[in-house]
């Protein structure tokens, strides 16, 4: 995998379709690497599209390249990173797909660089557009991962066992049987990164106030709480049987959109659709990108 400079980072990322025609991002989330989108990628590259992947800060080959630089995880420095990298690889203008943490990067972009982005898909994690209210007792039990890490025997337990801590989320957030360790343990060495644990903690931590966000991103966190729904044509994915998101919260997506807009729930697909569904998931994209501006 092929790394470039980019901001503070030494980005890894591949590429693959086309020289030309309108590119894609495609971003993955949390607790996850770039493979998620293994499943998607040939499709929307025989459609036409270069397809443009990275890793996010502190996931596998992605490097700090200064030791002193803040080891921040919000999405809004995760944006500026995206930035930077298309920067670097001179894209001006692309659509942007998104997986839970993904997602809200995804949006981030859209919010902070409306020139730049042409469309939005966003699969599992609602917007967080107008900022994050507390959630209902429903959510926040879904939640607990969060509150956990906001403390400090929870972040001793994280650094102890980082990979039996992504693991339970795997178990918990979509039906039984839908993964196999193999492909998990495999996954799992993106997390052997030396600053995902303080990425991690850091990106859950800043969302609730319990932590301050990266100072270089604090305009773009502002304007998101601030924003008023996206007017570009968007999608959004879900899985109808979502172990961390309760139904109540999809209910309130299609009001953080103006124009275009489509919600697909997936039957019997949990967290990870991407990689639940596959090919049900990259159809979409190749139906919902087909009309694309160049």
């Amino acid at each position: 995998m092929p790394t470039i400079a980019a901001g503070d980072l030494d980005l890894a990322y591949t590429v693959a379709g086309p020289d030309n025609g309108p590119p894609v991002l495609l971003l993955h989330g949390w607790p996850d690497d770039a493979s998620t989108w293994d499943g998607v990628v040939p499709a929307l590259a025989a459609a036409g599209r270069p397809v443009i992947v990275p890793t996010l800060r502190g996931f596998g080959a992605t490097r700090f390249r200064d030791s002193a630089a803040l080891r921040t995880g919000n999405s809004a420095i995760h944006a500026m990173d995206m930035i930077a990298l298309l920067d670097a690889l001179g894209i001006r203008r692309l659509a942007v797909v998104g997986h839970d943490w993904g997602s809200n990067i995804a949006e981030a972009l859209a919010v902070g660089w409306p020139d730049r982005v042409e469309r939005l898909a966003m699969l599992a994690t609602p917007p967080r557009l107008g900022g994050m209210p507390t959630p209902g007792f429903e959510q926040a039990q879904r939640y607990w991962y969060h509150w956990f890490m906001a403390t400090a025997r929870g972040e001793e337990a994280v650094r102890r066992d980082p990979h039996g801590f992504a693991h339970v989320h795997w178990v918990n957030w979509a039906p039984p049987g839908w993964f196999d360790e193999a492909t998990f343990r495999r996954v799992a060495r993106s997390f052997d990164n030396p600053d995902w644990i303080d990425v991690t903690l850091h990106s859950y931590r800043s969302r609730w106030e319990n932590a301050p966000f990266d100072p270089r991103s604090e305009w773009l966190e502002t304007k998101i709480k601030a924003a008023a729904p996206l007017s570009l044509p968007a999608l959004f994915i879900k899985g109808d049987e979502d172990g961390v998101t309760a139904p109540a919260s999809f209910e309130r997506v299609p009001a953080k959109f103006d124009g275009p807009f489509e919600l697909v729930g997936l039957p019997g697909v949990g967290h990870f659709p991407q990689r639940e569904a596959p090919e049900q998931v990259a159809q979409l994209l190749v139906d919902f990108l087909g009309g694309a501006q160049t």
